[in-house]
């Protein structure tokens, strides 16, 4: 194990739990679910033990982009790895699995959604599969942050291809999101060890501020830029709030990137590469921006808006501070930003009743909606202008990610593939559904709110009990001077 870590990683020993993890693998050949802070190395956990095992490697990640990244790192290490996504021609995609299938490739790389495809499914059932990583696991669960239907028939895809050895990571679980996780992947509770690190990260800095309106927001942005030198990312809800501050920070001299869902797909790998490099210090972002993002040095990371989860605000500040040296992560508060949030949850929660008018307008008209102005001809059709209102790209991407759609409007060549199924024509559950987002919100006002350690609170959150006061957040320093 040691020799491997060595050979292809540079490192001479392992971190925190990471021995453990790839013992329990490699020499135990046991189920595990890793539950590690963003930044702490748990690719570590499964790329060791794929180096190590005979057969290949299967890896389950949820974003086209963040595979293409960490398959370019391996590559870089000498590791034969690879990815089969949609960006992909047809020609390169068989290339790639005649590749793995052969011995050549020792991890491959895959979106859940791959598994839809019978050419992909028939060659891969019959490979040689030592291991199967899914990362970002939190994915598999419907109470998680990041939902995603075809993560939670990952127990299908196991079945498919032997039920291979499994190991299952991420940084983001609360006690009942594990537990569904486990549930999903149809692994006995007895057959799987969970392991944990708990939220070790002591150099940083956690701080929330109230904050009155955008003068006072400004002002506390302006206090951090001019204290904290080095790299660092301000996080916003709403683009338009983005482009707001950045104008106002760029009239002040401030030199910054911006990266958002309005941008071309260029410009963001732009922005991102600029900013890795360190030829761009600053960043302001919506939470697309983040995610693979290994850059050791972010000294700060503002959540100039109130995030939705604690699930997604402990993602987000675990990208700053990663070479142990002190950063800062704060959180502003206001509540009209909170009312924002919540707005976005009732968008991103369609009831069933709009879910099947969708569908039945889908079938009834698919023509028109693969015209030019498909999406806008879609918003006169269910009788709503209101812009802020996205509940029809929600649905429309629950219909995608469920495989009741294929194509999009934006090529123009959406069509139907399948029947709603249950999940988005049960009223009840979709309530739950809404209702626990709901909840989650209000543990990010609870987290502003108590008075306790803002880390304590954290892992409370997340299940780990009994971690001691950090004495290194504003309410542990408040207490200490009082």
């Amino acid at each position: 194990m040691k020799e491997t870590l060595k050979k292809y990683f540079g490192f001479d020993s392992f971190r925190g739990e990471q021995e453990n993890i790839i013992n329990r693998l490699v020499n135990e050949k046991g189920h595990s679910l890793v539950l590690m802070p963003t930044g702490s190395g748990k690719s570590l956990c499964y790329q060791v033990p794929a180096l190590i095992f005979e057969g290949g490697t299967i890896v389950i990640s949820p974003l086209i982009a963040l595979m293409q990244d960490q398959v370019d790192a391996l590559r870089k290490k000498n590791i034969p790895a690879g990815f089969i996504n949609s960006t992909l021609s047809k020609k390169e995609r068989d290339s790639r699995l005649e590749d793995f299938i052969g011995g050549k490739i020792k991890l491959l790389y895959v979106t859940p959604e791959r598994f839809r495809k019978s050419e992909f499914v028939d060659k891969i059932k019959s490979t040689n599969i030592s291991l199967l990583a899914i990362d970002e696991a939190h994915c598999i669960s419907e109470w998680g942050h990041d939902f995603r239907p075809d993560y939670s028939r990952i127990a299908e895809f196991r079945k498919l291809i032997g039920n291979p050895l499994t190991i299952a990571l991420t940084a983001t679980a609360t006690p009942e999101v594990q537990k569904d996780i486990i549930d999903k992947l149809d692994i006995h509770k007895d057959e799987i060890k969970i392991f944990h690190q708990g939220i070790d990260r002591p150099n940083l800095r956690l701080e929330a501020l109230d904050i009155f309106d955008d003068k006072e927001k400004y002002a506390a942005i302006i206090s951090v830029l001019n204290n904290y030198s080095g790299s660092g990312i301000i996080y916003f809800s709403l683009i338009q709030t983005l482009e707001k501050f950045s104008q106002l920070l760029r009239d002040q001299g401030f030199v910054h990137g911006v990266y958002h869902g309005k941008l071309q797909d260029k410009q963001r790998k732009q922005m991102q590469r600029d900013f890795l490099s360190g030829k761009q210090k600053l960043i302001l972002a919506t939470n697309a921006f983040g995610m693979g993002i290994d850059k050791a040095d972010i000294r700060f990371v503002i959540h100039a808006e109130v995030p939705s989860s604690i699930e997604a605000y402990y993602q987000e500040i675990g990208r700053a501070g990663r070479d142990g040296k002190d950063s800062l992560c704060l959180l502003l508060y206001n509540q009209d930003d909170l009312y924002t949030q919540m707005e976005f949850i009732k968008w991103s929660n369609p009831s069933a009743d709009f879910y099947s008018a969708l569908y039945d307008l889908l079938k009834r008209d698919i023509h028109a909606v693969n015209s030019v102005d498909g999406i806008e001809h879609l918003r006169e059709q269910m009788n709503f202008k209101n812009r802020k209102d996205f509940r029809i790209e929600t649905a429309l991407g629950m219909l995608d990610r469920y495989g009741v759609t294929e194509g999009s409007i934006e090529n123009r060549d959406l069509s139907i593939i399948e029947e709603l199924p249950d999940e988005l024509q049960d009223e009840e559950h979709l309530k739950e559904k809404l209702l626990n987002d709901n909840k989650k919100l209000l543990s990010v006002v609870n987290y502003f709110r108590g008075e306790e350690c803002r880390r304590v609170f954290i892992s409370d959150y997340f299940g780990f009990k009994d971690e001691k006061p950090c004495g290194n957040c504003d309410n542990c320093s408040l207490s200490s001077s009082n």
